[in-house]
């Protein structure tokens, strides 16, 4: 089974609530080395936490991580981003096109480029944040990129599997965070959803749904898609 102990880490989005938490638990848990990583790194207050420069919509800015980090064995697809609208006909092409470079391609290109070094190692790890939002249109093109993600990590998944590298697809309602800052209803805590996702890694898990609403949610796709979206009946009568 994968474990965090002794383990090399490659946290995307590391300044954010979530992507700090991911650092933390990580050295919490015995990591010997976590790579930061944001457009803009902090400074950390532990030696073991290396801060690095990524712009994961860059290809080379990715070849740029690959090259200072040949070292990693969990790499976690942490960043996203969201649009100024949930709507697909309110916001520009340029925000659709945006989104999925962050939320798609960004993340599966990172993959591509730490394969070879994933695979060189035992007990290897690919830890993708999706959202509940892969499953429930309520987020426009948000939802299209990580519904788009979650397709590709099932894709990962099957790839890196005979290779020997773990893949962990984690799903999640509202996390109580600057980006879900304006929902309302409960929101996990970062920590509380980091703690999930580790201890699914540590349990040979392939997919997190953190919480009730996540879990509905993946439930009701086999049902109608009126049972999922009951807005539809009044627009239709």
């Amino acid at each position: 089974m994968p474990s965090l102990n002794g383990a090399v880490v490659l946290v995307t989005g590391a300044n954010g609530g979530i992507g700090t938490h991911f650092v933390r638990e990580a050295l919490a848990r015995g990591a010997a080395k976590v790579y930061a990583t944001a457009r803009a790194p902090r400074i950390w207050d532990d030696e073991r936490v290396v801060p690095l420069t990524l712009d994961v919509t860059d290809p080379a800015s990715i070849d740029a991580a690959v090259a200072a980090a040949p070292d990693v064995t969990m790499l976690i697809n942490n960043a996203g981003a969201t649009p100024p609208s949930a709507s697909l006909l309110d916001v520009t092409e340029a925000d659709i096109r945006g989104n999925m470079e962050t939320n798609f391609f960004g993340p599966v290109f990172l993959a591509r480029a730490f394969a070879p070094i994933l695979t060189a190692k035992p007990e290897s790890v690919l830890v993708d944040v999706h959202s509940v939002a892969s499953w429930y249109a309520f987020g426009g093109v948000y939802s299209a990129s990580k519904a788009a993600l979650w397709s590709a990590t099932n894709s990962l998944r099957i790839d890196l599997a005979p290779k020997g590298v773990h893949v962990t697809g984690v799903h999640m309602g509202y996390v109580d965070t600057p980006m879900a800052a304006h929902a309302d209803g409960p929101k996990l805590l970062p920590a509380e959803l980091v703690t999930k996702v580790y201890d699914a890694v540590e349990a040979d898990e392939y997919e997190v749904l953190a919480d009730e609403l996540t879990a509905q949610v993946k439930a009701a796709l086999s049902g109608p898609v009126e049972a999922l979206y009951p807005d539809l009946h009044s627009t239709n009568a």
